[in-house]
């Protein structure tokens, strides 16, 4: 069994508090942790950008990807938001069942 870790960023706390609860609220995300107080600098439009965000760490099933990718994109604020998924070598069993168990689409 086994999960993907999904990192994005966002410019503020309400934007990224939507963006996880509508993640998990449409069991897209298991779970999502918000860490606050990140500094990103980045290239944009050919400028250094220096920006405060707010890091979202999002598990998820790997069959759900797809439609996190989708929703993601629809909700985030940004022209271009990142999405970079990392998928698990291993992991605590009862934890990846758990993530799988809590990603299922309703039926």
């Amino acid at each position: 069994m086994t999960a993907l870790l999904c990192l994005t960023t966002c410019p503020d706390p309400d934007s990224a508090e939507r963006i996880a609860a509508t993640l998990v609220e449409e069991r897209l995300a298991a779970c999502v942790n918000l860490i606050p107080g990140l500094r990103s600098v980045y290239r944009w439009q050919g400028a250094i950008q220096r920006e405060a965000e707010v890091l979202l760490l999002i598990k998820t099933h790997p069959d759900r990807y797809p439609a996190l990718q989708t929703r993601l994109t629809a909700l985030h604020p940004y022209e271009l938001p990142e999405l970079i998924a990392v998928e698990s070598a291993t992991g605590l069993p009862a934890y990846l069942h758990w993530v799988a168990e809590n990603t299922r689409p309703v039926e």
